[in-house]
Order: C-alpha cells, then sequence, then structure tokens
C-alpha cells in the first residue's frame, strides 16, 4: 500500500502537464539575429580571433584580416570577402553561401566538412588548403582544380585530393 500515493503523485503530475497550459519559450531577436549584419568591416583585422558560430550576413570583408582565426561553425551570407586573408583559419563546418573569395588568400585554411555553395573563388590561393568533405559546386572545384596544390600543415591533407581534383 505504500506505493498507493508514489501512484498518485505521478497521476497529478502527468495530468497537471497535460491540462495546465504551458508558457511558450521563444527566442528573443536577438538570438536569431547575425553577430555582424548588412555593416562595412572592410581592412578590419580579425587575426587569431575566436569566432566560432559567428554569423556574416550581406557585410562587406572586403581586404579583412582573419589570419589563424577559429571561425568553426561560422556563418558567411551574402558577404564580399574579396582581397581578405583567411589563412591558417580553420571553417569547419561552417556554412559560406552566395559569398565572394575572389582574389583571397586561403592557404592552409581548412573548411572540413563546410558547406560553400554559390560561392566564387575567382584568384583565390588555396594552398595547403583543405577541402575534405565539404560541399561546393563542381563549377566551383573546376576552378580551384586548376590552381590547387600542397598538403595543409595541421590535417596533413593534400588540397588536391580534398578536392577532388583529377
Amino acid at each position: 500500500m505504500r506505493k498507493l500515493p508514489a501512484f498518485f503523485c505521478a497521476i497529478i503530475l502527468v495530468l497537471s502537464l497535460i491540462i495546465l497550459p504551458q508558457g511558450a519559450i521563444a527566442a528573443s531577436s536577438s538570438f536569431v539575429t547575425s553577430t555582424f549584419e548588412s555593416k562595412s568591416l572592410k581592412g578590419e583585422d580579425f587575426t587569431n580571433q575566436n569566432l566560432q558560430l559567428a554569423e556574416f550576413t550581406k557585410v562587406n570583408l572586403e581586404d579583412a584580416k582573419f589570419n589563424d582565426s577559429d571561425l568553426r561553425g561560422a556563418v558567411f551570407n551574402g558577404v564580399n570577402a574579396e582581397g581578405a586573408n583567411f589563412s591558417g583559419v580553420d571553417m569547419s563546418d561552417g556554412l559560406v553561401y552566395v559569398t565572394s573569395f575572389n582574389n583571397t588568400d586561403l592557404s592552409n585554411a581548412i573548411f572540413r566538412d563546410a558547406i560553400m555553395l554559390r560561392t566564387t573563388f575567382k584568384n583565390a590561393n588555396v594552398e595547403g588548403a583543405d577541402f575534405t568533405f565539404a560541399v561546393l559546386d563542381s563549377e566551383q572545384v573546376n576552378q580551384l582544380c586548376k590552381n590547387a596544390s600542397g598538403v595543409n600543415p595541421v590535417t596533413n591533407a593534400s588540397t588536391r585530393q580534398s578536392l577532388g581534383c583529377p
């Protein structure tokens, strides 16, 4: 008979969860907006910074410096990063969409498991970059393979092999 009170408590708890309305949990706008949005950060220096999960939306990052920064899980959406320096960055698991990496230094960068669609890499330096399991448009892979060379000093992955170059 001692188990009876525990049984009634469990029933009351279940009924209260079902019958009583629960408050909605909503994210505030600060949780859904980008870290950097619709700004000009031309020439800014982000060297050696921890920018994990940072979001850059419609940002001008022309000639910015990200050397050796941690950009794991970062999002670049509609970004102009022409002439920027991303040498040695780790952008594993990142999302890059409609972004220009034209004339950008991506040497020794890590893009493992990143999704990089509708992004341009015209004249980008990808020597030693690691694109293992990254998702890129086939046109961009073909363009990158023309100048791909080197081995990433951190992951030991061949740039050409990580891109799937012939």
